[in-house]
């Protein structure tokens, strides 16, 4: 595993070389095609995965049987059901790859043994998951406040492997539109 790669996800000043060492050991590589499900509805979560090339989507099927795209996860990303990992319950979305691509997988036990061995990896996994329920709260009030086209621009901005990736009907219902929706948010974007 790329050295640079660990430390830039796992960025905390507090974190040792040892501690990044032994961090760096723990992750295992991972290839997945288009299609592979790494995170599966109603099966508890054991791992998470850094994504290092590729873009992933977490997905679920709503209660009028319709796929709906809930995230979207690309190179240097964390894809991960916090929820289900740390929560040991089933999960209640897939995850799976959109391209082909490669991860790095730890396992729970072997990242929930650092996290009581190193204080630097509890500050971080602090730090991360304050930044996830900030990114959480944000989306939910976007999707109230924001306009489509706004919310659109944003997400080609913050991630723009998604168009390279993603067929249209993800990025339409991750942002909450129909595709025929975003087909003219995409064609008004174009003209301007």
């Amino acid at each position: 595993m790329n050295a640079d790669f660990i430390r830039k996800i796992y960025n905390q000043p507090h974190l040792t070389a040892e501690a990044y060492e032994e961090i760096s050991r723990s992750h295992t590589p991972v290839e997945f095609s288009k299609g592979t499900l790494l995170i599966k509805e109603a099966k508890t979560s054991n791992a998470f995965y850094l994504i290092e090339k590729g873009l992933c989507r977490s997905y679920l099927i709503d209660c009028n049987g319709k796929d709906v795209t809930t995230g979207f996860y690309s190179s240097e990303q964390i894809l991960i059901d916090s929820f289900s990992l740390f929560q040991r319950k089933p999960s209640r979305e897939n995850f799976e790859g959109v391209s082909p691509g490669i991860a790095w997988k730890i396992d729970y036990e072997a990242f929930d043994s650092m996290l009581k061995k190193h204080e630097g990896l509890r500050e971080w996994g602090r730090l991360w998951a304050t930044q996830e329920l900030y990114n959480m709260k944000r989306r939910s009030l976007d999707l109230l406040t924001v306009s489509a086209t706004d919310r659109y621009l944003a997400l080609i901005e913050q991630q723009p492997d998604i168009l390279l990736y993603a067929p249209l009907k993800y990025i339409a219902s991750y942002l909450g539109v129909t595709d025929s929706s975003l087909s003219r948010i995409r064609k008004d974007i174009a003209g301007l």
